[in-house]
Formats: C-alpha cells, structure tokens, sequence
C-alpha cells in the first residue's frame, strides 16, 4: 500500500489515496483541487524513500470537500482559594480533504 507524509499547517499527515483527513485551515473553496510540495516520506512499491528533509519531486494532490469547524474546546482556569474562574470555548476552524493522488 502506497502512503505519503505531508507537512501542512504546522502538523504532518500520514495520507493514502482516497484518504480523508481535517487539516488546518486552507483558503480554496469546496471542489478546488491543491497540490502539497512539502512531502516528507513517500512509501512505493519500491519501498520507503525519507526526505533529507523533503523528498524532491514528489507532490500529493487532494480536492476540498468541506469548510468546518471542529470540536468545542472548553478552556477552563480556576485559582483556587481566590475565588476565580474563567470558562471559555473555543472551535478551531478546519479544511476537510479527499487525497485523489500521490506522484513521486
């Protein structure tokens, strides 16, 4: 099986073809097409090449499906005995994505 890590967003992906993955924020509308060119590792037939620290040549292609936002984070921070607290949510926004291909 055929995998690629990318680095998007601070973060690095384990992706495969047809994969769905949330990353960071990324500004293309649903249905856009984006390329990465930061692939760190590519896993072939031929086996695993590792980036020193990219591996040159190799892009991975995903479309959009979606614009979101995560999951509630509650941030909670109490001082005790001070009778102090305070209690603040937050959603990260986040860009779904289908991996279409991986090219080496």
């Amino acid at each position: 099986m055929s995998f690629a890590v990318i680095r998007t967003g601070g973060k690095q992906y384990r992706v495969a073809p047809n994969g769905v993955i949330a990353v960071e924020k990324l500004e293309a509308e649903p249905g856009a097409s984006i390329t990465f060119h930061d692939v760190l590792a590519l896993s072939t037939e031929a086996g695993l090449v590792l980036g020193a620290p990219l591996v040159p040549g190799a892009t991975v292609t995903a479309t959009v499906l979606e614009q979101r936002r995560g999951d509630k984070i509650i941030i909670f921070k109490k001082r005790r005995r001070q009778n102090s607290r305070r209690k603040n949510g937050h959603r990260q926004h986040e860009t779904v994505l289908r991996i279409t291909a991986i090219a080496a």
